[in-house]
């Protein structure tokens, strides 16, 4: 039965859930994106239809190529360049995700979407919904195969960062602000989301774990954008994800 939570237990003891997407708010996403191609169809047949003035058969055959490449393509290409997302799962909020929490690798992505032709099968995603409604984790059988899960995004919100930030301190990441709004477009959800719960539990972890963890946490933001060295001086792994932290949850003052 579907536990509607993917929970996570990272190596440093760092443990978070991710809410999984169901099956009618996936066949909501893909009606919107099956309603995106199709759009995208009628405009390449009006200049299509130019072709058919030379030959209709000719015509005939590029449709139905932009239409193959159109159908497997679409969803490829987005949830590549929208890490996990096509134009209805950004709608209904939903993001698809290596089941580990990883970053979606091109051949998971490919996977994936080849199998919706298996997936589609009788019609109108029969077997792939009966397969994500009895499997543990909402996975149809393109998911199983790419070992890809699709979740649903929390909403946006601010918490109370003072209970886990230490209050007025200075935060020497915000002196570049240019670096900081890129920052903000290079972190997803889910990663700001673990560097929060590892803050707020920082006092589970025993001193090793807890050096090891906030190491990792920080080297991970430290490759998503690289600050000035001078931001990094006397500022120790834990103080550097909390300056993380409060750049991508607080607004800039």
């Amino acid at each position: 039965m579907n536990t509607h939570k993917r929970t996570i237990l990272t190596p440093e003891g760092v443990t978070f859930a991710l809410p999984l997407a169901g099956p009618v708010s996936r066949s909501l996403a893909w009606m919107i994106d099956a309603a995106c191609i199709l759009a995208c169809f009628q405009v390449g047949r009006v200049l299509i239809g130019l072709l058919g003035i030379i030959s209709h058969d000719i015509s005939s055959a590029v449709s139905i190529f932009i239409f193959f490449v159109l159908r497997t393509g679409y969803a490829m290409a987005l949830e590549w360049f929208w890490q996990g997302q096509t134009v209805g799962k950004r709608v209904l909020g939903l993001r698809v995700m290596d089941v580990n929490g990883l970053r979606l690798q091109p051949s998971q992505i490919v996977i994936r979407n080849l199998l919706r032709a298996v997936d589609s099968l009788p019609l109108f995603y029969l077997l792939g919904g009966a397969v994500c409604l009895i499997s543990r984790q909402s996975q149809r059988l393109g998911d199983l195969a790419a070992n890809t899960m699709v979740i649903k995004i929390g909403k946006a919100f601010e918490p109370d960062l003072d209970l886990i930030l230490e209050k007025n301190r200075y935060n020497s990441l915000r002196a570049y602000p240019h670096l900081t709004a890129r920052l903000r477009q290079q972190v997803s959800p889910e990663e700001a989301g673990v560097a929060l719960q590892a803050l707020m539990r920082r006092d589970e972890f025993q001193p090793e774990a807890r050096v090891t963890l906030f190491d990792e946490i920080a080297g991970h933001f430290k490759s998503k954008v690289a600050f000035p060295q001078e931001t990094l001086e006397g500022v120790s792994d834990e103080q550097y994800v909390r300056n993380v932290v409060d750049v991508l949850f607080k607004a800039d003052v």
